[in-house]
């Protein structure tokens, strides 16, 4: 098990490798913030929206799940006597999302996909130079191993199974699910937050750049792949609240706009767009 350190905005940051994944120290990232890192992660872990989130991961990554004991965490989020620490989530349902480590050099561990989610909870700017040293210290590592790293699949894959998931629950009718039938579905949630983030489609960018390779993902930007990967997030609850489509376009486009300002605000980060994205027509 290999273990490695990077330093963001100061904070040293624990990463290490268990079977070819790679897991980082919550308990480092929330001394970002508080020096008692175990009451920001029980903090995290009492909200609803992170326990689906979790939930959710580990259905799709974890076949071991104990799907009963997690259906009794979240009836239980909202209620002001609600409690849940890391030991107690992985512990109940079985969960290798996140690890749990005694000792002096232990703590709380979480894969990168739920890493970078508890990242959102704490700061998104913070988040943003996270991802960028640990895409660094991946980039390293490639190299010495002449392999290739990309960090925009890195940025948006763990929601993009989120939304997924939320598209077939509320907008696939059942029979139609798992087929090739779904794919219209996926296109249209995709060009919604394209249409968000970017103002545009997906076939509007091929047409306006025909000579540019790949699609406007592809050129986008990191800041602007970190808005586009907590669209995905975001999408995915509205769906679940029973918004509809135009209802989801603008409290999307506003969500876009006000993180992008959060970013462009920042000093400290740079090559950054010269204006937040505006919604299509407005």
């Amino acid at each position: 098990m290999a273990k490695q350190k990077i330093r963001v905005e100061g904070q040293v940051i624990t990463i290490y490798d268990q079977d070819g994944n790679d897991f980082i120290s919550l308990t480092d990232i929330a001394k970002q913030v508080n020096e008692r890192s175990d009451i920001v992660i029980s903090n995290w872990l009492r909200n609803r929206n992170t326990v689906e989130f979790l939930g959710v991961w580990e259905q799709l990554n974890n076949p071991n799940f104990n799907t009963i004991e997690f259906d009794g965490i979240r009836s239980q989020t909202g209620l002001n006597t609600f409690f849940l620490s890391a030991k107690q989530w992985i512990t109940s349902t079985k969960a290798i999302g996140m690890k749990s480590k005694a000792g002096r050099y232990g703590g709380t561990f979480a894969h990168t996909d739920i890493a970078f989610e508890f990242c959102s909870f704490i700061s998104p700017v913070f988040k943003l130079y996270l991802v960028k040293e640990f895409q660094r210290l991946k980039e390293e590592e490639a190299k010495s191993l002449n392999l290739e790293w990309n960090v925009k699949r890195l940025m948006s894959k763990a929601n993009y199974k989120i939304l997924t998931e939320a598209v077939r629950e509320h907008l696939i009718p059942p029979r139609l699910q798992y087929t090739k039938k779904e794919g219209p579905y996926f296109a249209s949630e995709a060009d919604l937050i394209n249409l968000a983030l970017f103002g545009i489609t997906a076939k509007e960018w091929r047409l306006q750049n025909p000579d540019k390779k790949g699609n406007m993902r592809d050129h986008a930007t990191q800041e602007q792949l970190l808005v586009l990967s907590n669209l995905q997030s975001l999408n995915a609850k509205l769906m679940k609240w029973g918004c509809d489509q135009e209802q989801r376009l603008q409290i999307l486009n506003e969500s876009a706009i006000e993180e992008m300002s959060i970013l462009v605000s920042s000093n400290s980060l740079k090559a950054l767009p010269p204006s937040p994205p505006k919604l299509k027509g407005k």
